[in-house]
């Protein structure tokens, strides 16, 4: 989300006249788009207070401007380190705000996802669908931050997808074009994403109306033209019905990965952390949604890969209930995990609880856990050796002196794929497209493969 945001901040900073400096010493403005989510984000900031100190004193009209989902404690913070912080849900008013009397009434009066974003890439585009959030897990500040759940009208958003599968996210940069190949819906919790949308109906009353839910969603989306696949995030496991499970296994677009994130193995600290769910309730959809990949789609395809978020050293979380969060890595055999070490958050629920679990342990957890992790995402990444299958290029550089493009699966892992001296040369136009790779090795963290 914060990727796409800072696309649509770069495109109201370009028509105010800013263009993008090589160089952070050639700036006239700054902009850092932070995050509170956890205290490493907020440290990092911190860290960058200084540097723009120095900066500024070898240039004094340098203009910083800090935004982003921050907590009012961290706003009152940090107010003294920047010229500016800016609230990021006004993008659309910032002009007047950086060049006074800049005033554009069109772009005044935008919802600020509605932003044309001056996308990074031109194969893979962040599309929003929601914002906010109405879960209030007791560790988050995303409902302090971003507020509760607004979801952007389905039309919005198809017509964003529609454009990008047909022009491309950026074919000024790119003119040998195909359009998108990877649509990544956004939202923090994406499953609750609903709508109002005209009713497709021809039998129905042309004044009907229907709720679009997100398996609506992916349908519609899965059903306009072109060569492309679509990701998401971040769903919440209260919300995975039957229904959304059967639309994924369904939709030939949708691919077959998942980020499903569990916060703790332990029933106890799944309560504290306000999540509805038992570990026994989340291994039952895990399994019921492979049992429907398997059931429908075919070869690698059936075996979904699963990734999921955890947090170590939740207050109060002793070893037992860690080593249930052990077991059920060992269990559920985990793709990849983005394991984060507990931090207290300003203003949240478990602020109140006191911070229990000393560093060195959760230093300890978290490498226990990786180490789980490196096992099970070795062990599932096996199965691709010396199949063949379709990977995105993402981008192409030398490793070792040799040439080398990454590039990622319909699965979501990485693959290095090394080329011969002779004959291969880089190619750029490779960069996103697919292309056909045997696998030739498996390693914790992803694959290798050779061009077909």
């Amino acid at each position: 989300m914060n990727k796409s945001d800072s696309e649509r901040i770069a495109t109201i900073l370009e028509k105010i006249g800013y263009k993008s400096a090589s160089r952070e010493n050639e700036a006239d403005l700054i902009l850092i788009n932070m995050c509170s989510v956890r205290q490493s984000a907020v440290d990092r900031v911190y860290g960058l207070i200084q540097k723009l100190k120095n900066l500024k004193t070898k240039k004094p009209g340098l203009k910083t401007i800090l935004t982003g989902c921050i907590l009012k404690e961290d706003k009152r913070k940090f107010k003294k380190g920047f010229d500016l912080i800016l609230n990021i849900k006004n993008l659309p008013k910032w002009p007047n705000l950086l060049v006074p009397n800049s005033h554009d009434r069109a772009l005044y009066e935008l919802e600020y996802l509605n932003i044309q974003p001056k996308y990074q890439t031109n194969f893979r585009a962040f599309v929003p669908i929601m914002t906010g959030c109405n879960n209030f897990c007791s560790f988050c500040v995303v409902p302090y931050t971003r507020g509760r759940e607004v979801s952007r009208p389905a039309k919005d958003i198809l017509c964003e997808v529609k454009n990008l599968i047909e022009k491309g996210a950026n074919p000024i940069r790119n003119a040998i074009s195909n359009g998108a190949r990877e649509i990544w819906l956004l939202g923090q919790n994406v499953n609750s994403y609903q709508s109002i949308g005209k009713n497709s109906s021809a039998a129905a009353s042309a004044k009907a109306d229907k709720i679009v839910k997100f398996h609506d969603l992916l349908k519609m989306i899965n059903e306009i033209p072109g060569n492309f696949w679509i990701r998401f995030t971040s769903p919440h496991p209260k919300d995975f019905s039957d229904e959304l499970i059967n639309t994924m296994a369904k939709c030939q677009r949708v691919t077959p990965y998942l980020n499903l994130p569990v916060q703790s193995g332990d029933d106890e600290i799944l309560k504290k952390m306000n999540r509805p769910y038992t570990v026994n309730q989340y291994k039952d959809l895990v399994k019921k949604i492979r049992d429907k990949f398997a059931l429908i789609r075919e070869g690698l395809e059936r075996g979904v890969a699963i990734s999921t978020d955890i947090i170590v050293g939740f207050p109060g979380e002793t070893k037992k209930q860690f080593e249930n969060t052990v077991k059920l890595f060992k269990e559920i055999k985990f793709d990849m995990a983005y394991i984060a070490e507990y931090s207290p958050r300003p203003g949240t629920a478990a602020e109140k609880l006191k911070d229990d679990v000393p560093k060195k342990e959760k230093e300890r957890r978290y490498k226990i856990l990786t180490e789980v992790l490196k096992e099970t995402a070795l062990e599932n990444n096996k199965k691709f050796v010396g199949k063949e299958i379709e990977v995105l290029i993402e981008r192409q550089g030398i490793r070792n002196k040799k040439q080398v493009y990454f590039g990622k699966t319909r699965t979501y892992k990485t693959v290095k794929i090394q080329l011969d001296p002779k004959p291969y040369t880089l190619n750029a136009n490779l960069i996103g497209n697919f292309v056909k790779v045997k696998i030739i090795d498996a390693l914790p963290w992803g694959l290798k493969g050779k061009l077909i």
